[in-house]
């Protein structure tokens, strides 16, 4: 054991990759450190269906499990559209697409610097 603690953004970059192996989209990762003072990161996706929602989280919680890392809490569910990973320093949005435009939380957050967007 006692491997190399990864850096909170190699950890969200890490959660990028894992929400690509299930082809989530429109992902963006916020930096939220000089305008939040509860976390660090945003990490916003898109998945289709309930189906995808649920294998998107899935899929980064089982590499959040091989990196020794715990969600803090798990919220919403697939039904809602809407699923949140807690990481403390690391918030991870998996949105429907309606409800990731009805939460708005990039224009909410529009102070923020995005620090990758991939369509």
């Amino acid at each position: 054991m006692g491997g190399m603690i990864l850096e909170t953004s190699e950890i969200a970059r890490k959660i990028i990759d894992a929400a690509l192996n299930r082809q989530a989209s429109d992902i963006v990762l916020l930096d939220l450190r000089e305008v939040c003072s509860f976390t660090d990161y945003f990490v916003i996706c898109n998945g289709q269906s309930e189906r995808q929602l649920s294998a998107i989280c899935d899929e980064i919680d089982d590499m959040l499990s091989k990196e020794q890392i715990s969600p803090r809490r798990h919220q919403g569910s697939v039904g809602s559209g809407w699923l949140i990973l807690d990481l403390i320093d690391i918030v991870v949005h998996i949105f429907s697409p309606e409800q990731r435009e009805y939460y708005a939380l990039e224009e909410m957050w529009d102070q923020a610097s995005s620090v990758v967007k991939i369509q």
